[in-house]
């Protein structure tokens, strides 16, 4: 069985967080853009930006997720539980569609 480090969540935590802050920061610069009515198509880049770094965070909290919960729960024995961790990431797919 895999067994994560606090070393490692660690660093995790801190890409997320990075990735979070910058794109709350890059946020609040598109917003002004569009406050103050600057060219469409430089908005639109700005906050695909964001998007990616909101992106980012959400892929390193999935990849977090499966090589931790996810694995424990699908070694384990309880169908139940098997069904239920399945049914999260489907449900996640598909909001992040």
């Amino acid at each position: 069985m895999m067994i994560r480090s606090n070393q490692c969540e660690m660093e995790e935590n801190k890409k997320i967080i990075i990735a979070l802050k910058k794109a709350q920061t890059h946020l609040g610069h598109v917003i002004k853009m569009v406050d103050d009515g600057e060219y469409c198509v430089d908005v639109m880049q700005q906050n695909l930006a964001v998007m990616g770094l909101l992106r980012s965070a959400n892929d390193t909290l999935m990849k977090r997720h499966l090589g931790s919960c996810f694995m424990h729960a699908m070694r384990g024995t309880n169908e139940e539980r098997k069904e239920q961790m399945i049914e999260e990431i489907v449900k996640l797919n598909k909001m992040a569609k």
